[in-house]
C-alpha cells in the first residue's frame, strides 16, 4: 500500500519547499573571478555543510511572534552602565598609570554601544564621545560575533576594541530590566584611586587665591520670575511746591532681578510733558545717599604691597573687605498698601494693586488685608451736556450730529439689524382704512407695508373700479413720526415701531388716521414667532388677562360657551366668540382677539395636486426661455459626494439659486416640499419632473398660474378663522394658574 504523496509521508525533502534561489559566490573583481559568497547560504537560503553564519540582530527574534519589532518596542531606551579604564602614561614625572571614569550606553533597539567618557577641567585630555554609537564585536576568536545585553553585568571587566573596560554600577532602570530578564547581577564595585588626581585635589585646596572668583549666582531667580511684575498704583503728594499738584504713578517691581520702574499717569488736559519714564528700570535704595563718583565705592580695598620709584608698583585685594559698602535696596517684602517709597527723596503711598499681586502676596507672605487707599478726591460729575433745539432744516439726526463734532459725519444706520431683516420677506403688510366722515373715503382699501429692516412705512392704497380716485403709491416709504410731539425740542422724536401695529390700532400716519383692519398671514406668524416683541400677539398675556376676570364674568363665559354649542361638538364660531369678548369688556383688543381664536383653532389648508404644481413650473421655465437642464444635473453629481441620488433641501435649494431658476419663491420651496423625503430629495425625480424638454406636461390656465406667481404672504388678508375649539379653551383659561404668562402655554389645536 503507497502513502500519499504529502509532506511527511515521503523523504524528498523538496517536498513543500517554494523558495529555489541560488545565493550568488563568485564574482570578478579587476578582472579576475574571486570567491565572495563565504557567508552566503545555499539554495532556497538552507545552510551549507558546516556553514555558521553570523547572526545579523540581536539574540532577540526580529519579527516574529505578535509583539512590536524591536525598533518600535525599545525605542528610546537605552542601558546605562557606570565604567573605568586604566591608561598607562609611561612618559610622565609625578604618573606611571591614570583611570580614566567613563559611561556605557546600550541601545536596545539595535544593540548598539556607545561609550562617553565626562568631561573633567584642565585634564589636558580630549574627552566627551569616546567610542561611536555602533556594533562592537566581540574580542578574537570570536570577532565574528557582536555584543549583546547578555554579555553586561557588574563587576567585570569588557573588551571593547583592545581596551578593557570595567563595570562598577548601572542606574535603576538598567538594574529592573536585567533583573525582569533573568540575569543574577553582581554586587557594585567601586573606582580605584587615581594618584595623580587626588594629588591635584590636595594642591587645589591648599591654593588662596590673591583674586579669588566670587560668584553671585542669580540664574535661578530669573528663570523662576522672568517676566513677573508686581504692580502697584501710588500716589505723591507734590502740592508743598510751587506750581505743583498731585501726581498719580504705576510702580512696576519686576520679580526676576528685584528692579523697580515707575511710569507717570497724566490725565488729559494736564498741561505737562509725557515723559517715557518717572523712574527707569533700576534698584531702589531705601536711603536717599548722595551719589558717589565713579571708582568711589567698590567691592573690595586695594593694597599698596610695594610702591618705590626703582621698582614696579604691586596691588593686592584686601580678602576681609574693609572697603565694601553694603547698600540696601527695596525688596518685595517692603512693598505693602499704605506704606510709603522713598523714590530718591519724593514720598511716594501705595495705594492699590493688581489681581496678581494680591495673588502674590497671599501666597507668599499670607497677606489677606488689600484694602485700597484713598488718597484723593473722588472726580467731579461731568456736566450734562444740553442739546439745542431742533430748527428744522434737514432731519433730526443729522442737524444733531452738528452738535457733537465740527466736521459732522451721516448718521449711522442700524447695519447689523439691516443685514439681519433685510430681506424682502422681512415686511409686515397690514390693510387698513382711513378713519373720516367722507363717505367716499370711508371706502378705501389701503396696505400699509411695515419695514423690520429700518422701521421704514409705505402706504399703497390699493385699486377700485369707478371710484374717481387714483390710486397707488399713499404714502412714501420712511420713517413716520408718531403725532402730538413739539417740532422745535431738544429730546428726539418717537417714531412709529413694529409693536404699534396691529389690528384694531388707530395709526396717524402725516395727519390722515388709518384704522388697522387685518393683517397676512405671515404678518401674523411672524408676530407670534416673535411673541416676546409683540404683546398683543403673544398669547401668554392674552390668557392671563383672561384668568384674572372676576368669578362673576368668568361664569358668565362659561354658560355663553355651553349655550352656543347645543350639540356638545366642542366647537363655536369665531364671531360668537369675537362678541362675547368684546361685550364683557375683557380688555383685549381686536389683535389679541384674533390671536385668542387662531391659537384654539381648526384650520385645514388646501392640498395642491403635484402635477399642477409640476405643470404650473414648465410653464415659468419655458416662458423664461430655461434650458440649462444638463448643467443643473452636473451641479446635484459633484455636490452628491456619496452618489446616492440624494441631497438635503438646503443643498437643492442652493443649486437652484445658483443657476438662477426662474421660479417663483412660494412654487419652488412648495416643489421642494413636495419631493422632499425626509430632509433629502431625489434630486433625478425633481429634475425630471420640472424638465420640460423632455417631459413636457400640458398646458396650464392663466389663473393656474396667478396662483403661485403672487406670494401669498403679499396677499391681504390672512386665513380666515371659523371654529373655534372653546372646550380647550376653557380647559387651558381656567384650569391652569393664573400666573402663566408663557405664550407656549395655550397648544393650538
Amino acid at each position: 500500500m503507497a502513502l500519499p504523496f504529502l509532506p511527511g509521508n515521503s523523504p524528498n525533502k523538496q517536498l513543500g519547499k517554494e523558495r529555489f534561489h541560488k545565493s550568488q559566490h563568485f564574482n570578478h573583481s579587476s578582472g579576475l573571478p574571486l570567491l565572495v559568497g563565504y557567508e552566503k547560504p545555499g539554495i532556497g537560503g538552507e545552510l551549507l555543510f558546516g556553514q555558521m553564519i553570523t547572526p545579523k540582530y540581536s539574540v532577540f527574534p526580529k519579527e516574529q511572534g505578535r509583539d512590536l519589532p524591536s525598533w518600535v518596542a525599545f525605542d528610546k531606551k537605552i542601558l546605562c552602565f557606570e565604567a573605568f579604564f586604566q591608561e598607562a602614561v609611561p612618559a610622565a614625572q609625578h604618573e606611571t598609570y591614570r583611570i580614566r571614569k567613563c559611561r556605557i550606553y546600550f541601545h536596545l533597539e539595535d544593540d548598539t554601544i556607545q561609550v562617553v567618557e565626562p568631561e573633567y577641567k584642565n585634564s589636558g585630555i580630549p574627552q566627551g564621545r569616546f567610542i561611536h554609537r555602533q556594533r562592537i564585536p566581540l574580542p578574537p576568536p570570536d570577532d565574528d560575533h557582536f555584543y549583546h545585553i547578555y554579555h553586561f553585568n557588574l563587576n567585570q571587566q569588557m573588551v571593547l576594541y583592545s581596551r578593557t573596560f570595567t563595570v562598577i554600577d548601572c542606574d535603576s532602570f538598567t538594574r529592573n530590566f536585567l533583573t525582569k530578564l533573568g540575569v543574577i547581577l553582581n554586587n557594585p564595585a567601586t573606582v580605584p584611586d587615581d594618584p595623580y588626581s587626588k594629588h591635584r585635589e590636595e594642591i587645589e585646596k591648599s591654593m588662596k587665591p590673591l583674586r579669588p572668583y566670587e560668584r553671585c549666582d542669580t540664574l535661578k531667580q530669573f528663570l523662576d520670575h522672568d517676566r513677573e511684575v508686581l504692580r502697584f498704583n501710588c500716589f505723591w503728594d507734590d502740592t508743598e511746591n510751587m506750581f505743583a499738584d498731585p501726581r498719580e504713578l504705576t510702580l512696576h517691581y519686576h520679580l526676576g532681578d528685584d528692579t523697580i520702574e515707575i511710569m507717570e499717569i497724566n490725565p488729559a488736559n494736564s498741561g505737562r510733558d509725557t515723559v517715557p519714564k518717572f523712574l527707569r528700570r533700576s534698584k531702589l535704595p531705601k536711603n536717599c545717599a548722595p551719589v558717589k563718583q565713579p571708582g568711589q565705592t567698590t567691592d573690595r580695598t586695594v593694597l599698596n604691597v610695594i610702591a618705590s620709584g626703582s621698582q614696579e608698583q604691586h596691588y593686592m585685594l584686601d580678602s576681609l573687605k574693609t572697603g565694601a559698602v553694603h547698600d540696601e535696596f527695596y525688596k518685595d517684602c517692603d512693598l505693602t498698601l499704605g506704606g510709603e517709597v522713598n523714590v530718591w527723596g519724593r514720598r511716594v503711598i501705595l495705594t492699590d494693586c493688581d489681581d496678581f499681586t494680591k495673588d502674590y502676596y497671599r501666597s507668599k507672605y499670607g497677606k489677606e488685608d488689600f484694602t485700597p487707599v484713598v488718597c484723593k478726591a473722588p472726580p467731579a460729575p461731568i456736566p450734562e451736556r444740553r442739546v439745542p433745539p431742533y430748527n428744522g432744516f434737514g432731519s433730526e439726526e443729522d442737524s444733531l450730529s452738528y452738535c457733537h463734532r465740527l466736521l459732522p459725519k451721516p448718521p449711522q444706520k442700524d447695519f447689523y439689524k439691516f443685514m439681519e431683516r433685510s430681506d424682502v420677506i422681512n415686511v409686515l403688510n397690514f390693510s387698513a382704512k382711513m378713519v373720516t366722515t367722507n363717505p367716499d373715503d370711508t371706502q378705501r382699501v389701503f396696505t400699509i407695508s411695515f419695514f423690520l429692516s429700518d422701521d421704514s412705512i409705505c402706504v399703497f392704497e390699493q385699486p377700485k373700479k369707478n371710484s374717481g380716485i387714483v390710486s397707488g403709491k399713499f404714502l412714501k416709504r420712511g420713517r413716520v413720526k408718531k403725532p402730538g410731539q413739539e417740532l422745535f425740542k431738544s429730546e428726539p422724536s418717537e417714531y412709529f415701531k413694529a409693536q404699534d401695529l396691529y389690528v384694531g390700532a388707530t395709526l396717524c400716519l402725516s395727519g390722515v388716521h388709518f384704522q388697522v383692519l387685518d393683517a397676512t398671514e405671515y404678518t401674523f406668524n411672524y408676530m407670534e414667532q416673535h411673541a416676546e416683541e409683540f404683546p398683543e400677539a403673544n398669547v401668554g398675556n392674552v390668557l392671563s388677562k383672561l384668568r384674572s376676570l372676576p368669578e362673576e364674568k368668568q361664569s358668565e363665559i362659561r354658560a355663553f360657551l355651553t349655550l352656543s354649542d347645543p350639540s356638545g361638538t366642542g366647537f363655536i364660531s369665531y364671531e360668537s366668540l369675537r362678541g362675547l369678548l368684546t361685550g364683557l369688556g375683557c380688555g383685549l383688543s381686536e389683535h389679541e382677539v384674533l390671536v385668542l381664536g387662531r391659537s384654539f383653532s381648526q384650520r385645514e389648508q388646501p392640498e395642491v395636486d403635484v402635477g399642477l404644481m409640476l405643470a404650473v413650473a414648465q410653464d415659468f421655465l419655458k416662458k423664461n426661455h430655461f434650458e440649462d437642464f444638463p448643467h443643473m444635473e452636473r451641479a446635484f453629481t459633484q455636490r452628491d459626494q456619496h452618489k446616492t441620488g440624494r441631497l438635503s433641501t438646503k443643498e437643492t435649494r442652493t443649486i437652484c439659486k445658483a443657476v438662477h431658476l426662474p421660479l417663483p419663491e412660494k412654487l419652488l420651496a412648495s416643489l421642494l416640499g413636495k419631493f422632499a423625503d425626509g430632509d433629502e430629495i431625489d434630486y433625478h425625480a425633481f429634475l425630471a419632473g420640472i424638465n420640460w424638454v423632455e417631459n413636457n406636461a400640458s398646458p396650464v390656465l392663466p389663473e393656474d398660474r396667478l396662483k403661485f406667481e403672487v406670494d401669498s404672504r403679499s396677499n391681504g388678508g390672512g386665513a380666515a378663522v371659523e371654529s373655534v375649539n372653546f372646550s380647550s379653551l376653557l380647559r387651558d383659561v381656567f384650569s391652569s394658574p393664573s400666573n402663566s404668562g408663557d405664550p407656549t402655554s395655550a397648544t393650538s389645536t
